[in-house]
């Protein structure tokens, strides 16, 4: 056994070993375990998934367990570990073997160097002789490309990555300086993105300043306003009487209105297959020495499930930093063929040098600045696991806080005055990243910040989010709320995060909302000033609400009915809203944790932890709680949630911190982040999570997670559990 274990190892030319589960052969008793471990281009492959079973392998401690793959080493002259298609000599493909003996498609393997790389992408070992090629690395035309929908859907994979050894510390130190991140040159201008198909079909449309009535028939936005209490004594004032306003994307109706227009219009036949509106995305992802092993296994596994789940109207581009950043590809459309060549791009990706957040973003905003042709959305994904070490530090050490601004380009964070911003969607790899920075950075771009704590649900926290962004229905949503009675008045509007501004007269109000996913909602507080009245009701308020479709760009407005109170002549029982209750409830949570985290930043995590109690103890009084109402019950244990996370200063450093910024980012957007969670099925992160989210996070789950123990790695991020919002 010996002799044939150390063959096997010289021929994969590194200590590379997997398990495979024990035959009925293998009757030999248990032994020690033994470490397992699988190459980054291995986990990618289809020859390491076991399609014929729907559960992982389960491994059986035996050194009869501890052999080689038979599948492995075929595999691997078989099938090339780039484009996960099959080689075989005589087909016309050139193949490639390199010295560790592992063998590719000679024009996969040189678009793999070209970028940069000289490891073998199965063994990990560094070559001497490289492939060289011309200037043209297409596909070969003719050439069936292998379609990731159609990649066997097992956990098995995720069996093997979680096995994964950390990487050793002194080794990745020592790679953190060796190969160069990207060597092939880049333009000046990114004006090289692929040309929309279906752009003819926006231009030939109505223009993007005609005003249509909505009809009940298909109304994209529905608004729904609840007055704190319906009856008022009419010899009363009131200082800050306050009415609910409710806002709700309809996915149903906007589909069937879209729907219709392309009955109208044949050149909508294409778009009409799938009734959304097609997306823009560029991924700025972090790639420096911190990143190794398990952590770039997982990256690359998440961007191979975003790339699946992708439309071929939809546009991808790919930027890559450490020390340095570069961009793997322009945005192109993720047909087949851009499907591979982004596949082969980020399978590229290897992990050394520093972390250097703003020229990432730099370089994804330049994408989007320059490209030539736009779809109706676009965002940006940024994933980073530490700290800049860069732009930060180098603005000036003697800083008591740093300046965020500094790593945001004028046009993400708007402050060109451009109308030009992109929201940027940031995510916390690990216990090491900069929770603050990230955190600023989605606040000031209009983006949500999410925490992934348990490395595992990396693809679960990308599934949810593109699930939001593969589901816009509304965009450039602003919610105006005007005053009817003569002596009513404004007193404020709250709006989490949301841009909102008082008129002079103080009579009318502006809210700037922005894009809604499809039955994502909205609910805002506005505070009036009501006046005594001998009259039986007083009208309070209407709402308008302006706003485009992405698909028709058509601009459309919808206004609500009068806000009205009955006034009567004595003083009677007060019945309080629930609704209203508990969206005070909700500011007030939130409220509470921004204060706490102040509080702990200072030090004073014992008082960061009174103001947590003195909150929780204020909505146990509160009508809604006592009515056992889920929201309420769900800000609970989120707040007690936070103050375990608060023992200590060690506690607070390690996952505290980003824990609170992602739910104070969740509940300013109402917008739903991943976060480690250990509430249980009260976790308030459902609230904002939408029917798109939780479709996309059963794709992943499906994919990946499909037995009793596989579910059991997303505890930390109870999120993504399919159940009623605690609305």
């Amino acid at each position: 056994m010996g002799s044939k274990w150390k063959k096997a190892k010289m021929a994969l030319g590194l200590n590379l070993c997997m398990f495979v589960p024990r035959t009925l052969d293998d009757d030999s008793p248990p032994h020690t375990v033994v470490s397992e471990r699988l190459s980054d281009a291995a986990l990618l492959s289809p020859a390491n998934w076991d399609t014929g079973s729907s559960r992982p392998t389960t491994p059986v401690p035996s050194f009869h367990g501890l052999k080689l793959s038979k599948s492995t080493s075929k595999s691997s002259k078989q099938t090339c570990s780039i484009c996960l298609t099959k080689m075989k000599q005589g087909s016309g493909h050139a193949i490639f073997t390199a010295e560790c003996s592992h063998s590719f498609h000679f024009h996969c393997i040189a678009s793999n160097v070209k970028h940069g790389n000289q490891i073998c992408p199965v063994c990990r070992a560094k070559w001497k002789e490289i492939p060289l090629s011309g200037p043209s690395l297409d596909p070969i035309p003719g050439r069936v490309s292998p379609s990731p929908i159609n990649w066997p859907q097992n956990d098995a994979l995720m069996a093997v990555v979680h096995r994964l050894p950390l990487p050793h510390p002194h080794r990745d130190l020592n790679r953190r300086h060796v190969v160069p991140l990207y060597q092939a040159s880049e333009p000046g201008i990114f004006d090289d993105d692929e040309s929309l198909n279906h752009q003819h079909a926006f231009s030939e449309r109505s223009p993007c300043n005609r005003n249509t009535e909505d009809t009940d028939a298909a109304r994209a936005m529905e608004i729904k306003t609840f007055p704190e209490v319906s009856a008022a004594p009419g010899s009363k004032t009131f200082s800050n009487f306050t009415v609910l306003v409710h806002l709700k994307a309809t996915a149903a109706a906007a589909a069937a209105k879209r729907q219709n227009l392309s009955r109208n219009q044949a050149n909508l036949a294409q778009m009409s297959q799938t009734p959304r509106a097609p997306v823009d995305l560029v991924t700025v992802l972090d790639v420096s020495g911190s990143m190794a092993g398990t952590k770039l296994a997982l990256l690359k596994r998440a961007m191979g499930f975003v790339i699946q789940n992708l439309g071929s109207n939809d546009r991808l581009s790919v930027i890559a930093f450490s020390s340095t950043a570069r961009r793997l590809f322009p945005l192109c459309r993720m047909t087949d063929s851009g499907r591979q060549q982004a596949l082969q791009a980020v399978n590229s990706l290897v992990a050394n040098g520093g972390t250097n957040i703003a020229e990432g973003l730099r370089k994804g905003a330049k994408i989007m600045e320059d490209r030539k042709e736009k779809n109706p959305v676009a965002s940006i994904i940024l994933l980073s696991d530490g700290q800049d070490n860069y732009t930060v530090n180098g603005s000036g050490a003697n800083q008591p806080q740093p300046n965020y601004q500094f790593l945001l380009p004028t046009s993400i964070s708007g402050c060109d005055n451009s109308g030009f911003q992109i929201p940027v969607h940031a995510f916390g790899f690990g216990a090491d990243h900069d929770a603050s920075l990230m955190h600023s950075i989605s606040e000031i771009s209009g983006g949500t910040f999410s925490f992934i704590e348990t490395e595992a649900v990396l693809q679960d926290a990308f599934a949810q989010c593109i699930g939001g962004l593969l589901s816009v229905v509304v965009q450039e949503l602003q919610v105006g709320i005007e005053c009817i009675h003569p002596n009513l008045s404004l007193v404020s509007l709250k709006a989490g995060s949301y841009p909102s501004r008082l008129m002079a007269d103080v009579r009318k109000g502006l809210i700037d909302v922005g894009d809604l996913y499809a039955d994502e909602e909205r609910d805002f507080l506005v505070s009036v000033n009501v006046p005594a009245t001998s009259g039986n009701e007083t009208s309070l308020i209407k709402v308008k609400c302006v706003y485009r479709d992405p698909l028709t760009q058509e601009t459309a407005t919808l206004e609500s009915e009068e806000v009205k109170i009955e006034r009567t002549e004595t003083a009677g029982q007060v019945v309080m809203s629930l609704e209203v209750d508990r969206q005070r409830n909700r500011l007030q949570a939130a409220e509470a944790m921004a204060q706490a985290r102040v509080a702990a930043e200072q030090g004073d995590l014992t008082g960061a932890v009174f103001i947590l109690e003195n909150c929780r103890k204020m909505l146990s009084e509160t009508v809604s709680a006592k009515s056992h109402d889920r929201l309420c019950v769900a800000l609970d244990a989120e707040l007690k949630e936070m103050q375990e996370r608060m023992a200590s200063r060690h506690v607070y450093e390690a996952s505290g911190r980003a824990y609170i910024l992602s739910g104070l980012s969740s509940h300013s957007w109402q917008r739903a982040t991943a976060r480690g969670d250990s509430t249980d099925r009260s976790s308030l992160v459902q609230a904002y999570q939408t029917p798109s989210m939780a479709e996309m996070l059963t794709r992943s789950q499906a994919m990946l997670l499909g037995s009793p123990s596989g579910q059991r790695l997303l505890q930390p991020l109870l999120s993504f559990r399919s159940q009623p919002s605690p609305r």
